[in-house]
């Protein structure tokens, strides 16, 4: 019996921003009134961590303000109904895949509802301010930052998305710039690894010429569209 294909999908700001969360670059994104280097490295959070946690303190508790669109419900969707595997890798630290349906979310980026202790490196779920430097659960240390991975930092979970997409026969980039690395990368490995290809976005991104078809518009309506056509 031939195997089902298996579907390996990127995520990017794009399919959150009809949900109203900031876009990463641009005018009204998400930097647009700080730095990166002041609030997204490692050196940021030494230099002045009341600076930086007061923004993922404002980011947490305007994200959980949000509601999962009709992009995500529809990848919900494709997970439950599509016969081979599923695997949803987001860029996005918000948590409206989780909370439109899908299961088993790649977070490559961390979250913004997780906490890390760099004291004995456990995680938490996390929905309140880390300004006021609480104690680890664990260990009783205050020693909590967001657990996001910082310019610098490794993305989460490298082999695991480098073996779903050894295994894919799709991927699926949606609402991403194609400008940040390593996700960047992913459509040409996949490609290399015999994938087909395709882009859902706004509009072309950055790493539009290595997909096999492009399909443009709201991520609401052409990943809606494309889960329909897929299923049926």
């Amino acid at each position: 019996m031939t195997k089902p294909p298996s579907i390996v999908i990127l995520t990017g700001a794009g399919i959150s921003a009809e949900s109203g969360i900031d876009t990463f670059r641009g005018g009204g994104g998400l930097w647009e009134q700080h730095r990166v280097e002041d609030v997204a490295t490692p050196e940021a959070f030494a230099r002045d961590p009341d600076l930086v946690l007061r923004f993922y303190d404002m980011r947490r508790a305007a994200i959980q303000t949000k509601l999962p669109n009709a992009a995500h419900q529809a990848l919900a969707r494709l997970e439950r109904e599509w016969p081979g595997r599923v695997t949803v890798v987001t860029q996005n630290v918000d948590d409206l895949h989780e909370r439109g349906g899908s299961q088993g979310v790649i977070h490559m980026h961390g979250e913004h509802l997780s906490a890390w202790c760099t004291a004995c490196d456990t995680r938490h779920r996390w929905t309140g301010p880390l300004l006021d430097r609480p104690p680890c659960p664990t260990c009783g240390a205050r020693a909590l930052r967001p657990d996001i991975v910082w310019f610098g930092e490794i993305p989460y979970r490298m082999d695991d998305i480098q073996r779903a997409l050894a295994d894919a026969d799709l991927f699926v980039s949606i609402g991403t710039s194609g400008a940040v690395y390593p996700a960047a990368g992913f459509v040409r490995l996949a490609r290399e690894l015999g994938a087909r290809t395709l882009e859902l976005n706004l509009e072309r991104s950055q790493g539009s010429a290595w997909f096999d078809e492009s399909r443009l518009g709201p991520a609401s309506a052409v990943v809606t569209g494309w889960v329909e056509d897929l299923l049926t």
